[in-house]
């Protein structure tokens, strides 16, 4: 039986991508501080033998006592615009120092390595929409750069370790994601959105909601991180994994009003926050070409899951 690691595995996107590794036959273990993950996200996992939580720090030396990973994804992070800027400092240390601890077990181990970057490498871009190839317009000096620049370090270090040490690794950069176990208060539209609906309380956009994201199920997205790990001709590659239908974010917000029966209120606010990008949105052709991947669940559908997980925890 393969043996994977999952770092910030109970995580939003982690503890799902850890449930569906132990479906299909692996050996899973889940390494997680919980300083933003819960370990309620993988409840249901830990008595199953295949499946094993361990609580620490990716930032610490990673001792694992001879037990080799055949596979790391490495996602720890802080990764919500209200925990990044909570916790800058750890945000920090987990995509650079963390990441290097990552890449020296895979160096030691031989293990394969898929390291989570972000969409927000990209910074406000330029150019639209972004390509991998796009190298970004970030300020390294604002709000959002303990997140923004520690991630492009991160893959950076990865590019210094596939040249020199010749491992076995590849880079995801994910795009908005949503869906279960998004936190109710991380502070990304869709779960404040959904809160605000639910109680009827007004919808409250910064600027005047022109901005644009594209928004991916997270099911789609596990999908997609599990076939650049898994799929040939991934090795030293960057993938962009997100769902390219763009939307603005009153255009969400009116979706959600509806989905949910709300007789919320949109309120604009009139300035947009520092740094906060003006269009986000994927450009998947390499996905497509290299994983034959590409999102399959449309907005409505993937907020309706969403929702009534809102309904039945919150």
């Amino acid at each position: 039986m393969q043996s994977v690691l999952v770092t910030g595995g109970a995580g939003f996107i982690g503890s799902h991508l850890c449930n569906r590794l132990v479906k299909e036959g692996y050996k899973v273990i889940c390494l997680d501080n919980l300083l933003t993950g819960s370990k309620k996200n993988v409840e249901h996992l830990l008595d199953d033998p295949n499946f094993e939580f361990v609580e620490a720090d990716v930032v610490q030396p990673l001792i694992f006592n001879n037990r080799s990973s055949d596979y790391i994804f490495h996602l720890a992070s802080p990764a919500s615009p209200i925990d990044y800027q909570n916790y800058p400092e750890e945000t920090l240390l987990a995509n650079s120092m963390g990441t290097l601890n990552v890449l020296k077990l895979a160096k030691e181990t031989g293990a394969k390595v898929l390291i989570a970057s972000t969409s927000e490498v990209y910074g406000d871009p330029l150019k639209h929409p972004q390509k991998e190839t796009y190298f970004g317009n970030v300020n390294t000096f604002g709000p959002r750069s303990c997140y923004d620049e520690s991630k492009r370090f991160a893959e950076s270090a990865t590019y210094v370790y596939f040249r020199k040490h010749d491992i076995d690794v590849r880079i995801i950069r994910i795009f908005n994601t949503y869906g279960p176990r998004m936190q109710k208060d991380d502070g990304r539209v869709v779960s404040n959105f959904i809160m605000q609906s639910l109680s009827d309380a007004p919808i409250k956009i910064d600027g005047d909601g022109s901005q644009t994201r594209s928004f991916c199920y997270v099911d789609d997205l596990v999908e997609g991180i599990e076939k650049a790990m898994f799929a040939p001709g991934t090795t030293g590659e960057i993938f962009n994994l997100g769902n390219p239908d763009e939307f603005t974010i009153k255009e969400l917000a009116e979706k959600i009003i509806k989905l949910t029966g709300s007789k919320s209120e949109i309120e604009y606010s009139g300035t947009f926050r520092e740094d906060d990008p003006m269009r986000r949105q994927p450009d998947i052709t390499k996905a497509k070409e290299i994983l034959g991947w590409e999102p399959k669940t449309n907005l409505e559908a993937g907020l309706q899951k969403t929702i009534e997980f809102y309904k039945s925890n919150f």
